[in-house]
């Protein structure tokens, strides 16, 4: 037996079963008949509680057996569902790592505009977002690494949702753009949002280089990121 498989028996043998779904309150259904429906409401909760197990699943595995040693009938184990089950909410392997870090993307982003120095100027706000994103993938480097190699083309649904992620920072990363337009600091003739998606590029940049070896993932923020956005913002200079 594998280990995973073995960890799997133990969690089983370890955990009080599932228990039936209650019968809707005031009801009294006769023996034989067909208990109501459960409500609407009921059925997308339990598809949220099933996909928010099976992406923890994938989380910890990822983590305790590297991405590449995580299989998907190891995923089901863990999260307690049937195999085909996690295909209802991913596509392949692949897309089951998209799932995981796109919540951990989505609130790494949150955190660092919730936290932004609004009184800086845009080359120190820019900084900071990415020193919060690096720190996230800090947090376990040999799972944002697979990360990294496999963002570029995602297609699967969860793909998708990670790529509507990235054109929304791209738009959070134009409106600091347009703030420092306001301030005077960049100039009026600058497209915000293409001055983002060259901004995005450098950062995607650096990460390739902490991926291919050429940088640790401190040095990938600072000195390559940071002196690629300052050379950047002499351009954009009002």
């Amino acid at each position: 037996m594998s280990r995973v498989s073995q960890g799997a028996a133990r969690r089983r043998k370890g955990a009080a079963s599932p228990a039936a779904p209650d019968a809707p309150a005031g009801t009294n259904a006769p023996a034989g008949t067909n208990a109501p429906a459960p409500e609407r409401g009921g059925r997308a909760q339990q598809k949220l509680d099933t996909r928010r197990r099976i992406r923890d699943a994938a989380w910890a595995l990822f983590t305790e057996l590297g991405y590449d040693g995580t299989t998907t009938k190891a995923v089901a184990e863990r999260a307690e569902v049937a195999a085909g089950t996690v295909f209802v909410h991913a596509r392949d392997k692949a897309d089951l790592l998209m799932m995981v870090m796109h919540d951990r993307l989505a609130a790494a982003v949150d955190a660092a505009f919730a936290t932004l120095p609004r009184k800086d100027p845009l080359l120190p706000q820019l900084l900071h977002v990415f020193q919060q994103l690096f720190a996230m993938y800090g947090e376990q480097p040999l799972v944002s690494q697979a990360f990294v190699k496999a963002f570029p083309g995602a297609s699967g649904p969860n793909g998708e949702r990670l790529n509507a992620l990235t054109f929304a920072f791209l738009h959070r990363i134009a409106g600091l753009v347009r703030d420092a337009q306001a301030r005077g600091e960049v100039g009026s003739d600058i497209d915000p949002l293409a001055a983002a998606h060259n901004i995005f590029a450098l950062y995607f940049a650096a990460l390739l280089s902490w991926l291919s070896g050429f940088a640790t993932l401190g040095a990938a923020l600072d000195p390559v990121l940071k002196s690629s956005l300052a050379l950047q913002f002499r351009g954009l200079r009002a």
